[in-house]
Parts: C-alpha cells; structure tokens; sequence
C-alpha cells in the first residue's frame, strides 16, 4: 500500500506542526505550567531558595526555604507577577490561549 504524498501548497511550517501536536496531545497545561515554574527561577532569583512550586487558577504558590528572601520577595510581588507574566509573554513556547493554565494573577509565598 502506498502512502500518500503532500503537495507542497498542502505543507506546514514545523512550527504549525510543533503547535498543532501540542494542542492536539493535550500538553500545553503541563507544558505552560513548567514554564511558568521557569519565569519564577529567571525573575525571582530565588531558584537556590525555592522548594515547591504550584501553580492551580492563576495563583502560583511558592515554599522558600529561607524566612529572609521570603520577606524580601513579598515586598516585590506585584513587580514579580508583571515580570514572569512579560517573560510568558515572549516565550515562544508558552500556549497563550489556554483555558486551563493561563497568566499569573497572584502569588502566594510561603
């Protein structure tokens, strides 16, 4: 049995594809929820200092191990939000109109 061939006016860009696959597989709540995880570690600078992350209905809840960058970050929490929500932004791997994980509205240091 032969496969069939695509024309060139039916081909996609791989980036289409790499969309396309995400969205059909159902990966980009896990996949945009990871990289929220990554804002957190790029914007805060308290990757050494965080030991759980959790992300559920736009609040992103953070253990630190350490009371003084707790209390450090807590003063900075609006100014962090609008960051990792900018770094989302321009990550191209982030699935902007997702339902289930979208932007940071809040978040919860613990």
């Amino acid at each position: 049995m032969e496969k069939p061939r695509l024309s060139r006016k039916d081909a996609i860009s791989m980036e289409e594809l790499v969309d396309e696959y995400i969205r059909e597989m159902k990966l980009a709540a896990g996949l945009n929820t990871q990289r929220i995880f990554t804002a957190w570690d790029e914007v805060s600078g308290a990757a050494p200092y965080t030991l759980k992350r959790f992300f559920r209905d736009g609040i992103l809840y953070i253990t630190l191990s350490s009371s003084v960058c707790r209390r450090e970050l807590s003063f900075r929490k609006e100014r962090l939000m609008a960051d990792i929500n900018a770094f989302l932004d321009r990550d191209p791997l982030f699935v902007k109109d997702d339902p289930r994980v979208g932007k940071v509205m809040q978040i919860v240091l613990k």
